[in-house]
C-alpha cells in the first residue's frame, strides 16, 4: 500500500493563485508516483471567486479537498485546523500565495525518506520589502533571546511534517496555537534547508498591521516569561514607590498640621461647594 503525503495551503482571497497552485503542485507530484498525494485547501470565507475555483478543481480531480469555513477564524486558527485534518504520512505546509518555493518540495520529501520527521524552510533572505524583512529578522532575534526553548529562527511554518508530529500536536489543547512555537516546543530536531522568499506574483498580501502585531505578541506570550516577570517588577516597584509616598505624606501632615494644604481632592470639593451656594444664592 502506497504512503501518502498531504499538501496543506490555506487561503483567503486568492483567486488569481489557487488554480496555478493547484496545476505546480500537480506537477510536481507527478515526478512521486511511489506516493499518494491529496491537495487539501482550506478556504478562510473568501469573498471572491476563490470557492468557486475550489469547487471546480475538486470536482475535476478526486485529489483535491476544499475545506469551506462557515466565517473568517483568522490567520491563526484556520491553517492550524487545515493541519489537524490532513490524513497524510507526511504533511506539507505551505502559503497559497507563491510566496512559499514549491520546488523545494523534492527535498522535503527526500529528508522525509531519511527519516527526518520535521523539515523546515528557513527564510535566509527574501525579494520583498527589505525594511520588512529587516523588521522580521530583527523580531526573530529577539524572541529568540527571550524565550525559554530554542526556537527556529525564520521559520515561516513551511515544511514537512511526519504523521508522529501532526499526532503529537493533536494532542495539545491549545484554543489560540502558535505553530511555529510548537514545532519547537515538541522537541524533534528539524533538518532545515535555506531559500530565498519570491516576490508575491499575483494579488495582494491579506497581512495587515493588525495580523502581523497579532502574530507578534502570540510568540511573546507564548515563549517566554520575561515581559510578564518585567510587568511585574514594575508594579511592584510602583506599589513600593506609593507606599514611600503616602508615609512621607502623612508625616509631613502631622508635622506640619497647619501649614500643610490639604489634597486636591479636597480642594475641588470645598470650590464645589462654593460654587453651588453662590449658584444658589444668584
Amino acid at each position: 500500500m502506497k504512503r501518502k503525503i498531504t499538501i496543506v495551503t490555506p487561503c483567503y482571497n486568492e483567486e488569481p493563485n489557487v488554480e496555478p497552485l493547484y496545476e505546480t503542485i500537480r506537477d510536481l507530484m507527478a515526478r512521486f508516483p511511489q506516493y499518494e498525494y491529496e491537495h487539501l485547501y482550506i478556504d478562510n470565507a473568501s469573498n471572491d471567486g476563490t470557492l468557486a475555483i475550489l469547487r471546480r478543481l475538486a470536482a475535476q480531480d478526486h485529489r483535491v479537498k476544499v475545506i469551506v469555513n462557515a466565517r473568517n477564524f483568522g490567520h491563526i486558527r484556520s491553517p492550524y485546523h487545515g493541519l489537524m485534518q490532513a490524513t497524510g504520512d507526511a504533511v506539507i505546509y505551505m502559503a497559497s500565495d507563491f510566496h512559499d518555493q514549491q520546488d523545494m518540495i523534492p527535498s522535503f520529501i527526500a529528508a522525509w525518506e531519511k527519516g527526518a520527521n520535521i523539515v523546515l524552510a528557513i527564510k535566509s533572505s527574501s525579494k520583498e520589502s527589505r525594511l520588512l524583512h529587516g523588521i522580521r529578522r530583527s523580531y526573530y532575534r529577539l524572541i529568540a533571546r527571550l524565550s525559554d526553548i530554542q526556537l527556529n529562527e525564520n521559520s515561516t511554518g513551511f515544511g514537512l511534517y511526519d504523521r508522529t508530529v501532526i499526532e503529537t500536536l493533536r494532542k495539545i489543547d491549545d484554543p489560540y496555537p502558535y505553530f511555529r512555537g510548537l514545532i519547537s516546543e515538541i522537541g524533534w530536531e528539524p533538518v532545515k534547508l535555506e531559500f530565498t522568499q519570491p516576490r508575491r506574483p499575483r494579488g495582494i498580501t491579506k497581512n495587515n498591521f493588525y495580523t502581523l502585531y497579532d502574530m507578534a505578541m502570540l510568540g511573546v506570550t507564548k515563549h517566554t516569561k520575561v515581559p510578564l516577570r518585567i510587568a511585574t517588577m514594575a508594579g511592584f516597584a510602583l506599589s513600593f514607590l506609593s507606599l514611600l509616598t503616602a508615609i512621607g505624606y502623612l508625616i509631613y501632615k502631622l508635622l506640619f498640621w497647619q501649614r500643610f494644604a490639604a489634597g486636591a481632592a479636597r480642594q475641588a470639593a470645598a470650590a464645589a461647594k462654593l460654587l453651588l451656594r453662590a449658584s444658589a444664592t444668584l
